[in-house]
Parts: C-alpha cells; structure tokens; sequence
C-alpha cells in the first residue's frame, strides 16, 4: 500500500498546480515533428515550440542514417565505453563536431543536461572560483551543485559585465576562474555579450564556458553558432551543446574543449564512467545532421528570413517582442494565467505555443515562448500571424 503522508502530498501538488493554472498538458504528437503535426485528440496543428530550428528532425537523410546506425551496431553496447568499448561512429561523431564547432577534441553524452552535469564536477578544481549568469539554464545550475563545496561560487546580474568584472577582481587569488554562460538565453531569446566576455576573461586569464544548445545550427552564416556570429570561432575554452535541437532532434549532447581537457573527462567524469554512450541510431542520425548542415548554409539563411518575417509580423500586431537575432521569441504578457490562456486560445486555432510562468521564468513576466524553424514556409508563417491577430 503506498504511504499515506506521499499520496496526500503528491494529491496536494498536482491539486495546486490545477487551481494555479499550472498543470502542464502533455500532447500526444502522432506524427513525425515536423512543421504541421497530428495531435491526438485534436489532429492536424502548426507547431511554433520545437526545437527543430532547421527542420531536420524528420529529414529523410537523417531517418535513414539512424536506421543504418541501428543495422550496422544494434540497440548499443548494453555497458559504458570505458568498460565494453567505445564505438566507431562514436568516435566519428566527436571528431565531425570538434571540427564543426572549432576546436580541438569532443566528447558526447546522452542529453546536454549529462554532459554539463559531468563538465563543472570534473574540471573545476576545489579551490577554483566560478562566476555563472543569473540567468544560465537549469542544467548549468544543477551541474555546479554537484562541485566540490569548497569552490567559491557567485552569480552575475544577466549579462552584467561591470558586476563580472568586479567578481573577476575579487576572486584573483584562486588557481583558476571559471565564466559560464548560455550562449543564447533559452526564455529571454538574447544572445550572450561574448566579444566582451572573451575580452575579459582573456585579460583576468580566466577559463569561458558557453553552452550553445539554442545557438548551434541558428546562429552564424554557417549555423556554427554564438561564437561565429560574433567572429570569435575556435576562441572559446569549453563549448557545450546538444544534438537533440537543430542538430537532428533526438537526443544526446557533447563537450567540446582542448584535447586534454577531454581526455580528463573520459578518465574522471561520473557520467562519462556510469553511463552508456549515446545508441548508434542518435550517432548516426547526428553526424548526418551535421553533414547536411556543413554541406548546405542556405538551410540556416532560410532559419534567419522567417526569423525576419516573425519579428516584423508580430511587431506590426502591436505584440511586446525585444530585438534578437535568435529563433526564440519571447512575447511578454506579464500575468500567468493570461498567458495560458492565450497559449490554449491558440492551440484551438491549430497554433501549438506554450505559455511559460513561475518559477521557469519570474513573477510577473510570464510570457508565450514561439519558436522558428527553417521547416516553416510563407503559408505557415501569415496563418500563425493570422491566430495571433486574433487575439
């Protein structure tokens, strides 16, 4: 029999999250994500909250390379690498992205989430000092928890350079600094100041971390992100990402970094040590992902013209949207239950965007988060803009 004081509480926490207006919907998507898919339930609907900003999720060239993946090797090797060894596409994979993302070696795990859980633990020292935005994914967030507690840690107000300078100063006397920060903020859609991060952190000699998870394959005339927007390719310390967004869609993530760096990772890190490598079908699929992105930059051109298109369309419709060269859109509303049920009005009119609230984002600044995908086309964009009309 379960625990009467667990059924009462898990009883309490769905029930509060109901009267809030909180209670997430969870969509079953009967189809391949793409631009349009089918919802159960509901069926055909526009999707506006993916991922998927190059549309590759369901590229016939990547279906088939996992499927190739999956003849070629099986379901995976049912162990870690250090023990049952590594795979050959394994290796082909860290090698396609430290080449694409410029730098010396790679080392992928199964979610970006892992591979920043292994990165702060592993390669920050104990007498090391951190300085992280306030406003990093949670990802990072959780993986400087598990850091030893001696490591002096502080946050910066968002993209405060004065504040970041000021900690680099106080914190002088540590072995080694860390800076870390998203490259693009995943609710706020803004891009991180690197050229003056790169500045300081070369001056105070200190060590830049940037997970580019909603930069690769968006940002840059090739897609290879924050750092070539900027013109600062190969001039970042440690890059993280993931391969589960514009680079295929499915899962998995990496650490790109110096080549003893890496190796530090494969000998040290719990992740890298206690959990299975990505399957051979996500190695395969993202390689590929990689290569038709490498192969063909018009696909990102497209990415940023409907990115153009949205901005302008909803700026004209009177909506609060800040200037970004990012495919995530934030439109402010402010009151949560506002944006819920302008989230659900939507999704009546066959318009997939979710509402965001406390405590993913602050009080107060609840917003819907849209997301542009190279998948859209003009049709789609003037039937969202339509909905949005609407409201």
């Amino acid at each position: 029999m379960p625990n009467a004081a667990f059924t009462q509480r898990t009883d309490q926490i769905i029930a509060d999250l109901r009267d809030s207006g909180q209670l997430k919907p969870f969509y079953e998507i009967e189809s391949p994500m793409r631009a349009v898919v089918k919802i159960k339930g509901k069926g055909e609907v526009l999707v506006l909250c993916a991922n998927n900003y190059l549309g590759l999720a369901d590229h016939p060239a990547v279906i088939e390379a996992g499927i190739q993946g999956l003849r070629d090797y099986g379901a995976g090797t049912a162990s870690v690498r250090f023990i049952c060894g590594t795979l050959d596409c394994h290796r082909q994979l860290e090698a396609k992205i430290a080449e694409f993302v410029g730098t010396e070696s790679s080392l992928t795990y199964v979610s970006c989430w892992n591979a920043n859980e292994a990165l702060f633990p592993t390669l920050v020292g104990p007498e090391d000092a951190i300085l992280s935005d306030e406003l990093n994914h949670a990802s990072i967030i959780d993986g400087m928890k598990l850091m030893a507690k001696s490591v002096m840690k502080k946050v910066y107000k968002h993209s405060d350079l004065e504040q970041l300078e000021s900690q680099l100063r106080e914190t002088r006397q540590h072995p080694c600094r860390w800076v870390v920060t998203d490259g693009v903020f995943s609710m706020e859609g803004d891009v991180a100041h690197l050229p003056q991060l790169v500045e300081l952190c070369q001056r105070y000699e200190a060590m830049l971390v940037v997970d580019d998870s909603h930069g690769i394959g968006v940002l840059g005339k090739t897609g290879r992100g924050t750092p070539e927007h900027f013109n600062l390719f190969r001039k970042i310390d440690v890059l993280t990402g993931t391969l589960g967004k514009a680079l295929g869609g499915a899962a998995g993530g990496y650490i790109a970094a110096s080549q003893r760096a890496i190796e530090v990772l494969e000998q040290r890190a719990r992740p890298s040590l206690f959990s299975n490598a990505l399957p051979a079908t996500v190695a395969y699929s993202a390689k590929k992902a990689i290569e038709i992105l490498d192969s063909h930059p018009e696909i990102v051109a497209k990415l940023h013209g409907n990115v153009a298109k949205f901005r302008s369309g909803l700026k004209k419709l009177g909506f609060d949207c800040h200037d970004s060269p990012t495919a995530i859109i934030p439109i402010m509303i402010g009151d949560e239950a506002e944006a819920i049920r302008k989230s659900k009005r939507l999704f009546e009119m066959g318009i997939m965007i979710i509402g965001f609230g406390f405590p993913v984002v602050p009080r107060g600044q609840a917003r819907l988060r849209l997301q542009v995908s190279a998948a859209l086309d003009d049709e789609h964009i003037e039937r969202a803009l339509d909905a949005f009309a609407k409201l």
